[in-house]
């Protein structure tokens, strides 16, 4: 599995902006084989963590016609700077409450 991090820093995120952004997460969530995605955003700073099952997939996403216009956008007029890193997960782990009363941590892989 695979993370991209998106980190920016914010110039001005308007209507259209939070309209683009639902429409691709949606897109790349149905279309792409994004796995999961989450984006919080802080004063003027925005971090997504999206989550893929191979590289081939986040190759098609960056391509795809709707994300590069979504991407000229932000140069223009919503990011003053960002940065995208691409990491392969070896191993992760996930906290679950079993019960009302015992807590487990089970490792989904490694």
């Amino acid at each position: 599995m695979f993370v991209v991090i998106f980190r920016a820093t914010a110039r001005q995120l308007d209507a259209e902006y939070s309209a683009t952004a639902a429409r691709l997460r949606e897109l790349a969530l149905s279309e792409f084989g994004c796995l999961e995605f989450v984006a919080v955003n802080e004063s003027d700073q925005e971090v997504a963590l999206s989550y893929w099952p191979d590289e081939a997939s986040i190759r098609a996403w960056k391509q795809h016609t709707d994300h590069l216009m979504a991407q000229q956008l932000g140069r223009e007029r919503w990011y003053s700077s960002y940065r995208v890193e691409v990491a392969e997960i070896k191993r992760h782990y996930r906290h679950t409450r079993t019960t009302d009363h015992c807590d487990g941590v089970t490792p989904d892989e490694g």
